[in-house]
């Protein structure tokens, strides 16, 4: 056991208030671990702290209650016996008395009234004493907020977990808590008021017990805060928001029926309110109260409530674009379309809980409202949607909707408003007159000039909520259907007739959204659960029929050609997640096999890029993904080898056709569970097609085509599994040609690469070769890292070859192997290491591994060739962290700097139109400029995720760690301009493709460097893209706080290269992108920039006259903004 002396300490520091927070907290915490391992007891701790608990000085003594409380809010799961804790409920509960110690005593109640049963919890006849002193002796609203908040809690715990011992209370327990709640206006108490108020109304539900006798005092005080009033903002500090209080307080209107007499009345006036949020709450507030409340208490409020709806309905119903617009709703985020929809939802709870089958009900109301009958009338008048007013429109809107709401609620009530309107409906509509409505009148009931618009539209909506009723409800049996009275054996007499007058409409539209009308109902009359359908499986394949020559016969009326496919997907989707196996049989047979036959025909009545659109989306339907994708297949193949035997038509066909695959279906496939099998048979159909032409026959190499070919086989490959891409890969390899192989080990001798120099020699590599090796590059970029490759070294023999011959994707081809090349030889079948490799592949580009001068020696082709195939295989290095880039970043920064007077022959001199001493370096220092692009830049076509690239974390930044120093000390080494162009050139490169964050936090080293850079490229036009990049960093550098005092440091010289990239004229971004640079410039401290206001003024002038609108605009805001 511990001494007092030994932790009296923390008890002296707790009572002394001039102790800093931090102390007394780690008081706190450090007797509640003497407590709570037992090395203190908390008699013994309140024995000791006697002194301090009942002293005269108020200030001591409320300094140790608080430590006491404190202490005891830590040992919540510190067991106690009953009776430590009902001494402890005593001395607080006593404590209550004590204003000057109040706190204290809340906290120690609270931390009391926390604890559970395992570890010792205060018993009832103790909650109750506490309760009863509580209400005796806190006056709640005279305390500070933390302390106002620490009682409601308190309430709150004794009505959670003690309701049997504060329930005797009755009345004064309702009338103190009143007395607490009433008038607060903290927002943190405010959301513990309203729950108390719920759990009041919980506790007393008896009409004649105290919640009923004070039912109207606690509603008159919450009545107040409706609608709530939020002023308070982000900043300060409350984790409460308007839709939090809003909530709490719907909560409590709607906890009790009790407050019904007084609820329902305040929120129907609330309703007139000029105030859109005070509508949309009592709107809410009404829902929740209808759901909540006895149906037979609201019931007597049903006429003004459906009174009041109806007017919100009505007047504030917006015009709903989906009139016009196939699937859209407008701006469905407006305030005037919450309050209407939030008045819909409130309509249904209604007629859904207040709907009584043996008596007038809720539902009664709506459809014997003569004034809906008279709008009815009004909107039935419609006979074209254009030409009418905005008004008609929305009251056309409102009334659909109110019909829709109350047809899809139940069987009982779709039955009822269809024996009402819809019958009606039809006989305006001309679809059935066997059996008229008693709302029609003869004299209105058709249209000589074409279908009635609103009554098409109300009737589609009807039919709508039919659909979805049969969907949502629980009440269905198949015998309904078969019920002569009921809306679904009215539907099923009439949807031929139904389905005729619709396909009329299409036949000759008359408007938009007479289309939409048609199209929707045909959908939705196909769509209907199988043992409900209205439609028989003749009318439903005449729909599909209808649908599908409108896709293949009238492709121009581009509106109803969208609806239409769009309508077909819906469908064949719905047959999907049906499992209706009939109707699966029909679509499949009249739309599949229909459209597939588009695809393979040569049928111009649609065009192809109509025909790729309608079968990629159909394709979205994965039930007959595999029909499509096989489809596909033989498109592909049929049209490849169309262009191998010299169809140069086939080719327009065959690059949509590949890209539709690729972009479209083949990522569906990988849902579909059979990607694998789809892309091993297409990838090996297409190499099969290579083999069976030994020559082709067009001389063209069609780039385009071999282009989108590449890069399908690349997605094919980089979907698939290890074990298929290695099916694959075996195919490929065992289709190249034979005879371009080169067996003898690297490096090859120097008389063998003679040959090899200049990209012309590809002309002696035939069309079908260049193929197969393009091909079977795009395979070997696109495996994974597991993947084995088979006869490595040829393979990187046959690599190097192809790309001193020219062809960059042998390059990339390279660089993903090196990329992806196994860590550990001896786990994988390859018999020698990356190093190894990779000396191997220097010695074969350089020649020699001694010295590179015969490189640099050689034609600017040659190290065209050499350089960019040596920049992706230092990127393939790079991105796996592998120290071997070192060597060739080392290498093309040596070809940057190398020396400026090279001899060359007279027959370079004459080729290249330059005479002897001229710096013929140059082209090749401005490949190795271009080289350190290539490093850093994002790729599309290899060493990316998509085509399983080993990526090491932060490479980028690394690169640019370790390479700024190098560039900016041989920036300020080299003399010759012509140097320090290429040099800048790579420096641009660099910086402008690293991430921002790590370049802003060089920007001290970098900025006056950028400056120069910028002024010197932008001499020439072809630097325009890179400009326009780093005028993108100097950008971010003005958009970061420490870049802004670098900036500050430089002002002049970017100020003035800034006013001179204002009117650069070879790129109209660049022109734009100065100006910002210059209003964010303007933002810097006014003294250090307002000496070069004139020349910035002098220049924005100019630019407002620019031939570009956009950059006229920027100068408008530099000038305003300086």
């Amino acid at each position: 056991m511990e001494k007092p002396n030994s932790w009296i300490a923390h008890v002296e520091a707790f009572v002394d208030s001039a102790r800093a927070s931090n102390q007394q907290a780690a008081s706190v915490d450090a007797i509640a671990v003497l407590v709570h391992e037992d090395l203190l007891t908390l008699e013994g701790l309140v024995r000791e702290m006697e002194q301090y608990l009942t002293a005269s000085d108020h200030v001591i003594r409320a300094r140790g209650i608080l430590l006491l409380s404190e202490v005891l809010s830590r040992l919540l799961e510190k067991p106690l016996d009953s009776r430590t804790v009902s001494s402890l409920v005593e001395f607080f509960t006593s404590k209550l008395e004590d204003w000057q110690a109040l706190r204290g005593a809340l906290i120690g109640c609270l931390a009391l009234l926390k604890r559970t049963k395992k570890f010792g919890m205060v018993e009832s006849n103790d909650a109750k004493s506490l309760a009863e002193s509580f209400l005796r002796n806190v006056q709640v609203q005279s305390l500070a907020v933390r302390d106002r908040k620490l009682c409601f809690e308190v309430i709150q715990r004794l009505l959670d977990v003690y309701p049997q011992a504060v329930v005797e209370l009755g009345d004064d327990l309702v009338y103190g808590i009143c007395e607490a709640i009433d008038e607060e206006k903290d927002p943190r108490c405010l959301m513990l008021t309203f729950s108390l108020v719920g759990t009041l109304g919980r506790l007393f539900p008896d009409p004649s017990g105290p919640m009923g006798n004070f039912s109207s005092d606690v509603f008159d005080i919450l009545s107040r805060y409706f609608p709530i009033y939020f002023t308070h903002s982000k900043g300060d500090g409350l984790d409460i928001t308007r839709d939090d209080l809003s909530k709490a307080l719907m909560d409590a209107f709607s906890s009790s029926p009790l407050f019904e007499p007084f609820v329902i009345p305040l929120l129907l006036e609330k309703l007139s309110s000029s105030l859109p949020s005070a509508k949309l709450d009592s709107l809410k507030y009404l829902n929740s109260c209808l759901r909540h409340y006895e149906a037979d208490k609201v019931v007597k409020h049903s006429q003004v409530i459906w009174s009041n709806l109806k007017d919100v309905i009505f007047n504030l119903s917006p015009h709903r674009s989906s009139l016009s617009t196939y699937g859209s709703n407008g701006d469905m985020d407006s305030e005037v379309n919450q309050i209407a929809d939030e008045a819909l939802n409130c309509l249904q709870t209604a007629i859904s809980h207040l709907n009584f089958p043996d008596q007038d009900s809720f539902l009664c109301l709506i459809i014997d409202d003569e004034d809906i009958g008279t709008r009815f009338w009004s909107v039935t008048s419609i006979k074209k949607y254009s030409g009418t007013s905005t008004e008609i429109h929305c009251q056309l809107s409102a009334l659909g909707s109110i019909l829709s709401i109350a047809s899809k609620v139940s069987i009982y009530c779709c039955t009822k408003v269809f024996q009402k309107f819809f019958s009606c409906l039809m006989d305006i509509l001309g679809v059935s007159g066997k059996h008229p409505s008693k709302l029609c009148v003869t004299d209105h009931n058709t249209c000589s000039d074409g279908l009635n618009f609103g009554a098409l539209y109300l009737s589609m909506e009807l039919l709508t909520s039919c659909r979805e009723l049969t969907l949502s409800s629980k009440e269905f049996s198949p015998e309904v259907i078969s019920e002569p009275r009921s809306s679904f054996y009215v539907l099923k007499n009439i949807s031929r007739e139904l389905c005729d007058a619709l396909g009329s409409i299409l036949e000759t539209p008359e408007s938009e959204e007479h289309v939409y009308c048609a199209v929707k109902g045909l959908q939705v009359l196909a769509t209907f659960p199988e043992i409900y359908s209205p439609v028989s499986e003749a009318t439903y394949e005449d729909i599909l029929v209808m649908l599908m020559s409108i896709i293949a016969r009238r492709s121009k009326e581009t509106y109803l050609w969208e609806l239409s496919l769009k309508a077909l997907v819906q469908i064949g989707l719905w047959i999907e997640n049906a499992h209706d196996s009939a109707k699966a049989t029909s679509y499949n047979k009249l739309v599949i096999q229909r459209i597939v036959s588009m695809l393979q025909s040569n049928d111009s009545t649609i065009s192809l890029s109509l025909k790729l659109v309608a079968i990629s989306e159909i394709s979205s339907i994965g039930l007959y993904l595999l029909r499509i994708v096989q489809a596909f297949e033989e498109a592909i193949v049929s049209n490849l080898r169309a262009c191998f035997e010299g169809n140069l038509k086939s080719s327009d066909v065959l690059v949509p056709l590949l890209q539709c695959y690729s972009n479209q279906v083949l990522p569906r496939c990988h849902t579909c569970g059979n990607f694998n099998d789809i892309a091993v048979q297409v990838a090996v159909s297409i190499w099969n097609q290579i083999e069976n032409v030994a020559v082709f026959r067009s001389s063209i190499l069609m780039k385009d085509v071999l282009d989108q070919v590449m890069m399908t086989m690349k997605h094919l490959v980089a979907g698939c599994t290890e074990e298929s891409q290695f099916l694959i890969l075996q195919k490929a390899y065992g289709s190249l040609p034979k005879t371009f192989f080169i067996a003898e080990p690297l490096p090859c001798a120097l008389s063998q690469l003679e040959g090899l120099q200049c990209i012309q020699d590809t002309t002696l590599m035939s069309c079908r070769d260049e193929w197969i090796f393009s091909l079977f590059g795009s395979v070997v970029i696109a495996l994974r890292p597991q993947t084995p490759l088979v006869n490595v070294k040829i393979l990187l023999n046959l690599f190097v070859v192809l790309l001193l011959k020219g062809n960059m994707l042998a390059a990339q081809a390279l660089a993903s192997m090196v990329n992806k090349w196994p860590a550990d030889v001896n786990k994988s079948e390859i018999s020698y290491s990356l190093d190894q490799a990779i000396e191997e592949i220097l010695k074969s580009c350089l020649w020699t591994s001694e010295s590179s001068s015969n490189f640099i020696d050689r034609d600017s082709c040659f190290h065209k060739n050499v350089v960019l195939g040596l920049a992706w295989i230092g990127k393939g290095l790079l991105m796996r962290g592998h120290e071997k880039l070192k060597e060739i970043a080392m290498l093309l920064l040596k070809c940057l700097v190398a020396g400026k007077y090279v001899d060359i022959t007279p027959f370079q001199q004459h080729e290249n139109g330059k005479d002897a001493g001229q710096d013929a370096s140059s082209p090749l220092a401005t490949f190795a400029a271009d080289a350190f692009h290539v490093f850093l830049s994002d790729s599309e076509d290899c060493l990316n995720k998509k085509f399983h690239a080993t990526i090491r974390p932060l490479y980028k930044q690394r690169f640019f760690s370790s390479m700024l120093p190098i560039l900016l000390s041989s920036i300020k080494e080299s003399d010759p301009s012509s140097k320090k162009v290429v040099l800048y050139r790579a420096f641009g490169h660099v910086i402008s493709d690293t991430p921002l964050a790590a370049v802003v936090g060089e920007a001290k080293k970098i900025v006056p460097t950028l400056a120069d850079a910028l002024a010197m490229l932008s001499l020439d036009i072809l630097n325009k893209d890179l400009i326009y990049s780093l005028l993108l960093v100097v950008s971010g550098i003005l958009m970061d706080n420490n870049g802004k005092a670098i900036v500050l440091e430089n002002v002049h010289t970017i100020i003035s290269l800034l006013i001179k990239l204002i009117s650069y004229p070879h790129l109209m971004i660049v022109r734009e992108t100065a100006i910002q640079c210059l209003v964010a410039i303007s933002a810097l401290p006014y003294a250090r920039i307002y000496p070069y206001r004139p020349q910035v003024l002098r220049a924005v002038s100019t630019a407002l006259d620019d031939r570009k609108r956009v950059v006229r605009q920027e100068a408008v805001r530099c000038r305003q903004a300086w």
